[in-house]
């Protein structure tokens, strides 16, 4: 009976190491090919995702230049001699570019949408300082002129973060 037992333990033991070796293998195997696909789908969407968010930088670089005071005043005309009137132009069409624009922070780090946040804002209060010491849209227009020939646009460091972010995504 004993003997049996050893035959038994044998024949057990052998296959039992076998089929422990054989699980720890086959479940190794199958988390590599699932890492393997993981890696795969990653770099597949990073190749699909690349050309989109360099389009939501593209489009807030645009923003930023088309709300830079500088540029915004020579394109945008008064349409009356009111300061009021045209700070308010002003102000709708750098709002109505924003909203325009506002879903493009999905793509964006969150230190260059603060920053782009920012120079708006900034502008809007410039513009608005500004307007109370003007008697007239085209004395408005004149001493934002001047402001901003002493200083450089809020708008230059928020292309600043999207020219980083860029070179970043591109590495």
């Amino acid at each position: 009976m004993e003997d049996k037992l050893l035959e038994s333990i044998a024949y057990i033991l052998p296959a039992t190491v076998t089929g422990i070796v054989a699980y720890y293998m086959f479940n190794r195997f199958l988390n590599n090919q699932n890492s393997e696909k993981k890696l795969e789908l990653l770099a597949q969407n990073k190749k699909e995702s690349l050309p989109i968010k360099l389009q939501a930088y593209e489009r807030m670089l645009l923003f930023c230049e088309r709300i830079n005071p500088v540029k915004m005043l020579l394109r945008i005309k008064p349409l009356t001699d009111k300061t009021d009137d045209y700070l308010q132009l002003l102000i709708a069409n750098i709002e109505q570019e924003f909203e325009h624009n506002l879903v493009q922070q999905i793509y964006l780090s969150n230190n260059t949408w603060l920053s782009i946040v920012a120079a708006k804002n900034a502008i809007t209060n410039k513009l608005k300082q500004v307007a109370e010491n003007s008697n007239s849209a085209n004395e408005l227009r004149e001493n934002v002129l001047m402001e901003y020939t002493k200083t450089l646009p809020q708008t230059e460091t928020a292309i600043s973060f999207i020219k980083n972010e860029v070179k970043k995504l591109l590495k």
